[in-house]
């Protein structure tokens, strides 16, 4: 009988125990779903050492409009980080909850470091992305960068080369081009152009091997040896384009002349 008096006794407590579980999981339930917790304010800030030039309020609720889910409690940070991130000039987002109905997004911009091909952009990272190009600041300068998919980072890296070797020319990039072939040109400042044919360095990413190409570092240097000696050539002429793709020298083409001779008009009293 005390044997089977504990036993009831136990059961009866287990019972109380899990009786008292259900009821307050039930609570914390009904109170986590009360409307004082469903999301009402999101607040956005620059991250740590940086500034917002370019994300506004607006363009942050045009990107979560009808797409975030749960409240204060329920709401998956991974998932709403993931959202939040597609947003044009968003780089990356911490997100934090804000007692009792918000959320602040710490946000690091993209910043624009080139144009890529037609309507995507490349950051200070390397990373490209897509935003409205027209939103730039009216004195952004970027250089125009293009070439086949994936090859984004061997063209920062040439024009990286090259700013380093034309700077003692004062000569500046507005535009290197990686062919569908795997061979460049670039534009400088001075708008003369430069063919530099394939790149060897390229065979990690090139489809059609490096055999022939001549070593793009090489090739520049010629260039930027001779380039004195030939401005002193050439007497003030315009140069086009200098086409490198020989291994002991260059060709280059002048632009046109233009000889029309002013007319003067008088009329006739």
């Amino acid at each position: 009988m005390l044997n089977n008096a504990r036993v009831i006794n136990f059961i009866a407590n287990f019972i109380a125990v899990i009786a008292v579980v259900i009821l307050m999981a039930g609570g914390m339930y009904w109170l986590a779903h009360r409307p004082m917790f469903n999301l009402s304010r999101i607040s956005i800030e620059p991250a740590q050492g940086s500034v917002l030039n370019y994300v506004s309020p607006a363009s942050i609720q045009a990107t979560i409009a009808g797409k975030l889910k749960g409240n204060f409690f329920t709401i998956n940070l991974e998932e709403t980080k993931a959202i939040f991130e597609t947003s044009p000039w968003v780089r990356q987002v911490q997100l934090i909850r804000v007692w009792p109905d918000g959320l602040l997004l710490k946000i690091e911009e993209h910043e624009p470091f080139a144009f890529w091909n037609e309507n995507q952009m490349i950051n200070t990272w390397g990373e490209l992305f897509t935003a409205n190009q027209a939103e730039l600041n009216a004195e952004s300068e970027l250089p125009q960068f293009n070439g086949p998919e994936n090859s984004e980072r061997l063209v920062i890296q040439r024009y990286a080369e090259l700013v380093r070797w034309l700077a003692p020319l004062k000569l500046g990039v507005n535009e290197i081009t990686l062919s569908d072939r795997y061979a460049w040109r670039v534009e400088l400042s001075n708008d003369m152009g430069l063919i530099m044919g394939r790149d060897p360095g390229a065979d990690a990413i090139n489809p059609h091997g490096g055999h022939g190409a001549v070593s793009f570092g090489s090739t520049i240097e010629r260039f930027v040896r001779s380039w004195p000696a030939l401005q002193n050539h050439i007497a003030g002429r315009k140069i086009n384009k200098v086409d490198l793709r020989y291994q002991k020298g260059f060709a280059i083409t002048y632009a046109p002349v233009d000889n029309t001779l002013p007319v003067d008009s008088k009329e006739k009293k």
